[in-house]
């Protein structure tokens, strides 16, 4: 993987994107981006239109060749949240496991996370993260990918040469803690 990694950020709000309300959850996104090492090649505010966010998504991906795109609102159960709907028309692979954790881990602050409904998938070479719309939640979010994001995105880039040294490592820690725990016989 290339560093620093290209982050495209999409808020869908149509609060945000008529001007009557700050892109706060956005702008936490980009700043924390910017920490990974990220360059945040593309910060957008769309309305919570399916099609206009179907249509930045496929920019940031297909134009901009964003390695990680980061979306944050319409995640909820409103008629108005279309977040997963368009990225799942615009995603090859989805990845449960990422939207599973988020769902989880905001579970220990609020009861609220699991009626989100962000998805998490790879188109070409990019990751699409859909996020909640709440500032907090986008905060702890983070918090939770941080620990595998790198590899993520490094098994999406198809760079797959650290896995075996990984799947070592993971290994002989098992193998030693394993070890260690047996019980001693005289």
């Amino acid at each position: 993987m290339i560093l620093p990694i290209k982050v495209g950020i999409l808020t869908a709000s149509d609060r945000c994107a008529a001007g009557k309300r700050i892109d706060e959850s956005g702008n936490i996104l980009k700043a924390l981006a910017e920490q990974l090492p990220a360059e945040v090649v593309a910060h957008r505010i769309v309305s919570d239109d399916k099609e206009r966010i179907k249509s930045a998504l496929l920019q940031m991906v297909d134009l901009l060749q964003c390695h990680l795109v980061l979306t944050t609102g319409g995640t909820g159960l409103g008629p108005r949240d279309n977040t997963p709907e368009a990225t799942r028309e615009v995603i090859e692979k989805e990845i449960p496991g990422i939207s599973e954790a988020i769902r989880e881990g905001g579970k220990k602050k609020t009861r609220f996370s699991v009626l989100s409904r962000g998805i998490a998938g790879v188109r070409n070479k990019t990751l699409i993260i859909n996020f909640p719309g709440s500032p907090d939640a986008v905060r702890d979010a983070l918090e939770i990918l941080k620990p595998v994001l790198s590899h993520a995105l490094e098994l999406v880039d198809g760079d797959v040469s650290d896995c075996q040294d990984i799947r070592e490592e993971e290994s002989k820690v098992h193998s030693h803690a394993t070890h260690h725990s047996r019980p001693l016989h005289s």
